[in-house]
């Protein structure tokens, strides 16, 4: 199904979409990668505040390259999920629903978006000079010193994006997986 959304990304949005789903997000969200990342899972083992609003964001698992004249933001391609599985749980237990790289996910991972209803969206590898077209504002939030990896919050208007996993736990690897081998006649090996 093609869904284009409204940011934030809040429960009942949340539990409408369905690993498969193409959407077209428009709206604010953040940038983090693995350094972001743990340092904001630091901060969150002290007890301090993170320097965003997690409650229902996305964060666009991104190292931008930096902005050309004239560009609001350089190349945008996504990363390897898996770096964030070790903070992704942390992330949706604090209210991030959201996420969006390619790649993998770990079962924990999965388990936690089932758990707080987050939905994890696949981008285009290879395509951030098209993805960054859709990337309408940036702006630097904090952890200026990561350089590419620092926390950024950016408006985005139309970002292509396919549901992979849904928040009970639909994976659309898994699915595409099966339906090749039971086309094909394929056993699993």
């Amino acid at each position: 199904m093609e869904r284009h959304i409204t940011l934030p990304l809040t429960e009942e949005l949340a539990k409408s979409l369905h690993a498969g789903d193409t959407v077209y997000l428009t709206g604010t969200i953040y940038t983090s990668r693995d350094a972001g990342h743990k340092r904001m899972c630091e901060a969150l083992a002290r007890g301090e505040e993170l320097p965003f609003d997690p409650k229902d964001a996305t964060i666009y698992y991104v190292g931008p390259t930096p902005a050309k004249p004239g560009q609001v933001i350089g190349s945008a391609g996504p990363t390897t999920s898996g770096r964030m599985d070790a903070y992704a749980p942390t992330m949706m237990s604090v209210g991030a629903r959201g996420m969006i790289g390619k790649g993998a996910r770990l079962p924990e991972v999965i388990e936690a978006m089932k758990k707080y209803n987050g939905v994890y969206f696949g981008a285009i590898g290879g395509a951030g000079a098209l993805l960054a077209k859709c990337i309408k504002k940036a702006e630097l939030v904090a952890y200026e010193d990561l350089q590419s990896e620092a926390l950024r919050r950016l408006y985005v208007e139309e970002m292509p994006l396919v549901v992979i996993i849904d928040c009970e736990g639909n994976n659309l690897y898994e699915q595409g997986r099966a339906s090749y081998l039971k086309e094909h006649g394929t056993k699993e090996a």
